[in-house]
């Protein structure tokens, strides 16, 4: 790898004779040729050898059907300029790349493609499907890799991995093996999330609830005193009662606890149990049981050992014998309570009902609780050590209000249903004998051969061994020197939304297989990219956003930037069109200056001159410069990406762009050993502030610096330190300056003149500071010198100074007295109104207290205004 070192323009670099920048910047033209070549330098690639400290990341992986979303240009942003910055602080960086084999998304693609075609996965077989699915991962997967390298994503591209690879798939047979051999894996019939689309169980995180409108039914079991009102959304599994539930102490029900009554339309008797499950407020307080096809009541029929009775297939069609057979489950239901209501069995119906209903994230199916054969890891012990190394320190959650979340999850995780009804993914290394015999196979072992022995169908949550990622990326189950080197990751930045899936299940496997060491230092959360108004992005809501369609319109980094500036941690970031835009203003606005100051002759050859040769304004802005460095790195530390963009957008938009560049023009026009030494700090200035802005805006920044220096490249140049040089006297001075700019200005605008019209002007700068920056402060508020015939119309006494001015025949003076008449006029009638409610005891008794606060804000308005502008009239010349 290309050491961190640079040739500077006398060394011959590559850059070695700064060209003129082109007037305006051009990202399409830029940035896909920048890109190349930092890679074929080598510049993102990790070397483990290096006796550089590492600095890790994994990239979060893409599923390898996915394409680049604002959500993933949001967190790569984030990452990128994390990694960038280190690398130029003499780390030995590794952004780890690769993706997902994600197992349903992938399947449900391939199985379209096939439907094209009228052939099923079924109709190809296991070993040609899966194949089949290899294909399509060669042909048509992975193109958020392209659209990586558009973003600027700095990752090791040669140590780009895929989660079913040859490495990462001895290493997930390892670890199941591992958890195996340890009792921490076992098979299992439970609840699971089904999807009868898909025809697989999925994952909590794959399921999406959604306000659906149903029904509201309430049955009545039993006749008599002996009859329970029970109320359900899903009629269609009373068919799978095996009981009905109350509380121990609801007095109403105590009677009927240990009898049966009859299920109707089965001729089945049921038990009444006592489980203080039951809530004796909700309802009736009495509850229909259905082992089979509902979590909460399989815990009810486990702790009084009801039998699940199953009523619905793997397609949500009903199995029980009678008329309802064979109906689909919706089918059923309509058809049970037409059936229930003949007999009089309804009580009362409640239609539309609003309720949240799982969906597939897929296929958007209704999941189904169902109880299946399944593969589990017992994770009370994996959890424990998840939610130890957070509270014993090793391992710190950013924000830190996080952790409550955190610890929410990992307290209280369930068994995790690790196996997947599929055919593309890891598949479950365990083999079925003719005599019952189980045998778990590790990758080291021979699978046993002969007649009668099967490998489990199932293959692993794809969560499994994306869970794996922080090490099975480096080579691990063995002890590569890219795990001895880059292990652990130096942190995790990712969303709060899959803390409990993804991060929770890194952190249990990680300290299983390393011995106690955790997968990352740090966990850094961010919050989820919404529209302008707050809005989730999607596209049934019409507002999702393509981040390709922007930067082909704005360029990547004004899309990065955007991002980067609206992030805080661990909260939601709102983005518009028209914040890209003004990013892409912001870039522009970079390469101006930039180009202005070549054009200027501003360097970075030779040493800074002293303090004692520079002029207040140069002193200021070297001030202000290693402020800002300490701030920004201030805010790196901690992952405060918001504070750190808006400060380096202020600093240099408006101190240096706007402030210093414009006070340091009439220094370039007068020439001499002043100017020299302004050139000279404005390249200081530029070259340091370009070095800040790297990591979040690589591409502009790097043709700019690179042009500035002529050395070879940003990637690799060295991180600013702050020298510790401040001038607060310096900063006093330049900040009365700018007082009275401001402020002329101000008048100026007030007056009605065009910011361009130059107007004569006396400055009494007796007793100040100011008299140097005569020369600056006239060409900035285009004040001409005071001709023998200068009478002053307005005079403004700031900061200690005083400007005259002459407006006439610069304005028109009746029609400005008559505008700003009929404003003040405006304004009194509008403090008097304000001043007649709040005198209005009756008023004040009736209204709200905001609206009288409201009232309180008009009149404060009025009153400022109506000073304003009897200033401005008073300022008038006289007629």
């Amino acid at each position: 790898m290309t050491e961190n070192t640079q040739q500077s323009p006398r060394d011959g670099g590559p850059n070695s004779s700064p060209t003129e920048l082109p007037t305006q910047y051009a990202p399409a033209e830029v940035e896909g040729p920048l890109y190349e070549r930092w890679v074929e330098r080598g510049y993102f690639e990790a070397d483990e050898k290096s006796e550089k400290p590492p600095y890790t990341i994994v990239i979060p992986p893409p599923n390898v059907t996915g394409s680049l979303h604002l959500g993933h240009a949001f967190e790569h942003t984030l990452i990128d300029a994390l990694t960038r910055r280190k690398r130029m602080q003499g780390y030995e960086t590794l952004w780890q790349p690769g993706m997902d084999h994600a197992g349903i998304a992938t399947q449900n693609v391939v199985e379209r493609e096939l439907a094209k075609e009228g052939v099923s996965r079924h109709d190809l077989g296991r070993e040609a499907f899966v194949e089949r699915v290899w294909r399509w991962k060669g042909e048509s997967g992975g193109q958020i890799s392209g659209q990586m390298k558009r973003l600027g994503d700095g990752v090791a591209w040669s140590r780009e991995r895929f989660t079913m690879d040859e490495g990462l798939s001895k290493a997930v047979q390892t670890i199941f093996k591992r958890l195996y051999d340890d009792e921490l894996i076992y098979r299992a019939e439970r609840i699971i999330n089904w999807c009868p689309r898909c025809l697989t169980a999925i994952s909590d995180i794959e399921v999406e609830y959604q306000d659906d409108d149903g029904e509201l039914v309430s049955i009545k079991y039993g006749e008599g005193d002996a009859s329970i009102v029970v109320a359900t959304t899903r009629a269609e599994t009373m068919l799978g009662d095996t009981a009905v539930a109350v509380h121990p102490d609801d007095e109403r029900y105590r009677h009927l606890v240990g009898t049966e009554i009859e299920l109707p339309l089965t001729g089945r008797r049921i038990p009444v149990v006592a489980d203080e499950h039951v809530d004796p407020e909700f309802g009736t307080g009495a509850v229909k049981v259905t082992p089979a096809h509902d979590p909460n009541d399989f815990e009810i029929g486990r702790r009084h050992d009801l039998p699940n009775l199953a009523v619905l297939d793997e397609r949500g069609v009903i199995t029980a014998h009678g008329p309802f057979e064979g109906l689909d489950r919706f089918e059923a239901r309509s058809a049970i309570v037409a059936a229930l209501r003949a007999e009089g069995r309804i009580v009362a119906e409640k239609r539309p009902y609003t309720h949240s209903v799982g969906h597939c994230s897929r296929c958007k199916t209704t999941i189904e609780p169902r109880l299946s054969m399944q593969w589990w890891v017992k994770v009370g012990p994996l959890a424990k050590a998840a939610g130890d190394a957070v509270r014993d320190g090793k391992v710190d959650i950013h924000p830190k209000e996080m952790e409550s979340r955190y610890f929410g999850w990992v307290d209280n995780l369930h068994d995790w249903c690790i196996s997947r009804q599929l055919w593309w993914g890891h598949r479950i290394p365990v083999w079925y004998g003719p005599n019952g015999e189980v045998v778990c196979v590790g990758p080291d072992d021979e699978a046993p051969t002969g007649e009668g022995w099967t490998q489990d169908t199932d293959v692993l949550d794809t969560w499994f061994s994306s869970g794996l990622w922080p090490f099975s990326t480096l080579g691990w189950p063995e002890k590569t020197p890219s795990v001895e080197k880059f292990y652990p990751n130096s942190v995790l930045v990712t969303g709060y939304d899959i803390l409990f899936f993804w991060v929770a299940r890194m952190m249990m496997f990680g300290l299983y297989a390393m011995d106690g060491t955790p997968p990352f230092k740090t966990i850094a959360l961010h919050g989820m990219v919404r529209d302008e108004r707050g809005k989730k992005m999607s596209k049934s809501f019409g507002n999702a956003v393509n981040p390709l369609d922007w930067m082909d319109k704005y360029g990547s980094d004004a899309v990065r930037f955007t991002l980067a500036r609206g992030a805080n941690p661990g909260t939601d970031v709102p983005i518009g069109e028209d914040w890209v835009q003004g990013s892409r203003n912001f870039a522009n606005k970079i390469w101006n200056a930039t180009r202005f100051a070549l054009m200027n002759g501003a360097t970075v050859e030779g040493e800074l001159p002293p303090a004692e040769q520079l002029s207040a304004t140069d002193r200021w802005i070297l001030s202000r410069l290693n402020t800002v460095v300490a701030e920004v790195d201030a805010y790196y530390d901690d992952y405060q990406f918001a504070k750190l963009s808006d400060a380096l957008f202020h600093f240099a938009w408006d101190e240096v762009f706007d402030w210093y560049v414009e006070l340091s023009k009439t220094t370039f026009m007068a020439g001499g050993p002043a100017a020299d030494a302004s050139r000279r700090v404005l390249g200081e200035v530029l070259d340091v502030t370009l070095r800040l802005l790297h990591p979040v805006v690589p591409f502009v920044t790097e043709t700019l610096w690179t042009t500035l220096t002529g050395r070879e490249s940003l990637v690799i140049a060295e991180w600013p330190a702050d020298s510790g040089f401040r001038d607060a006297a310096a900063e006093r001075e330049i900040e009365t300056v700018q007082q009275v700019v401001t402020e002329v200005r101000r008048f100026r605008s007030d007056q009605g003149l065009q910011p361009g019209q130059k107007v004569p002007a006396r400055l009494d700068l007796a007793g100040t500071r100011l008299a140097a920056h005569e020369a600056a402060m006239r060409s900035l508020l285009r004040l001409q010198p005071a001709g023998e015939d200068f009478t002053a119309t307005a005079s403004l006494p700031v900061a200690g100074a005083t400007v005259a001015l002459d407006l006439s025949g610069a304005i028109d003076v009746a029609a400005e007295r008559k505008r700003l008449s009929k404003d003040l006029a405006a304004a009194e009638k509008e403090k008097a109104q304000a001043n007649g409610k709040l005198g209005n005891e009756a008023f004040l008794g009736k209204a709200p207290e905001h609206v009288v606060a409201k009232i309180r804000t008009r009149l404060e308005t009025a009153e400022a205004d109506i000073v304003r502008i009897s200033a401005q009239l008073a300022a008038l010349p006289k007629a």
